[in-house]
């Protein structure tokens, strides 16, 4: 039997960086086995008040954890060049030898509109996204790289520091990207839903890897897990009406430019337009329940987020009543 893998998601809006390495050290200390960290330009919403540099903060929590860790996902071209993160993914993953993967994602206008540049529709994001990975690969190779695409130019150049590949995990949430995943990533990184949608994906997810001759076992599927757990059923809804009404909304969030459209979209929001959307508890049990349904399926690995602010609470209750309890 495989162990279970169940990860914290470094993601808390309104935690201080200082505060959200603590809580990553924390975290692995009450039995989480590595952290997901989130690539914000902005907040979601102005009440979390914090937005700290994904690579400075996965360097930070490197040093005060030993589990794997990684961006649960950067989106290429649209503010950094594909050369810039594939040199600190690198220089990351020699640092700190197997602990790394990068994920990569088509992005949100939240974070891509402040270099001012056009906000493309969806399918010209993906194309964007899959050629960003295609350069990101060949320069893993250590090899010297020139390309020249429709989106990406790069002059002959390489990566000085490469100790190893980092696996490579495409954020998704489409069947048809899933697939093309399945066929060229390592990996796939998805937003927990119902357990049915998750099947279906990751049936194509592997679909994808038989397509290209390979195991789909050979390939991690990673589940980020969006939930608001607290003390008390009435702490929970609020906390998840407060801190994540956008799961209300959606894809539509994608193309929404500051935390201040968020919060003006969200404001008639309520926990009932919340259930089926956001695990909303304060029952140990329950959440358990759903996180064995998505590792019955064949998830590899579970990031939790916890949207609210108990964070300190939630992993001491997540470590005693629900980690020790899941099973592959």
């Amino acid at each position: 039997m495989r162990p279970v893998h169940v990860g914290y998601a470094a993601m808390s809006g309104g935690v201080p960086p200082r505060e959200l390495v603590e809580l990553c050290r924390l975290a692995e200390h009450a039995g989480f086995s590595g952290v997901m960290a989130a690539d914000q330009l902005q907040p979601w919403l102005p009440v979390h008040d914090e937005a700290p540099h994904v690579w400075t903060l996965l360097a930070a929590i490197a040093e005060h954890t030993n589990g794997d860790l990684g961006p649960g996902a950067v989106a290429p071209i649209h503010t950094v060049h594909p050369f810039v993160i594939a040199q600190a993914s690198a220089t990351l993953a020699a640092l700190h030898p197997g602990r790394h993967w990068l994920g990569i994602g088509a992005g949100e206008a939240l974070s891509a509109h402040i270099a001012g540049r056009y906000w493309p529709e969806a399918p010209e994001r993906l194309e964007m996204m899959w050629e960003a990975v295609d350069v990101i690969r060949k320069l893993f190779s250590g090899k010297e790289v020139r390309h020249r695409g429709e989106y990406v130019a790069l002059e002959k150049s390489r990566l000085w520091t490469i100790d190893e590949k980092p696996p490579v995990l495409i954020a998704t949430d489409g069947p048809v990207t899933a697939r093309r995943a399945g066929r060229e990533a390592d990996g796939i990184i998805t937003t927990a839903s119902s357990v049915e949608k998750v099947a279906a994906l990751m049936s194509r997810f592997d679909e994808g890897a038989r397509d290209a001759g390979r195991s789909p076992s050979s390939l991690l599927k990673v589940l980020r897990v969006q939930l608001s757990w607290a003390p008390t059923q009435e702490e929970a809804e609020r906390a998840a009406v407060e801190q994540w009404p956008m799961a209300a909304f959606g894809a539509v969030k994608s193309d929404l430019r500051s935390p201040y459209d968020v919060e003006q979209l969200t404001r008639r929001v309520r926990a009932d337009d919340l259930h089926g959307r956001l695990l909303i508890t304060s029952d140990p049990d329950v959440i358990r329940a759903q996180l064995q349904r998505y590792l019955d399926l064949g998830i590899d690995r579970l990031y939790l987020h916890n949207v609210g602010q108990h964070q300190r609470d939630w992993i001491a209750t997540a470590g005693r009543e629900i980690v020790p309890r899941l099973t592959a």
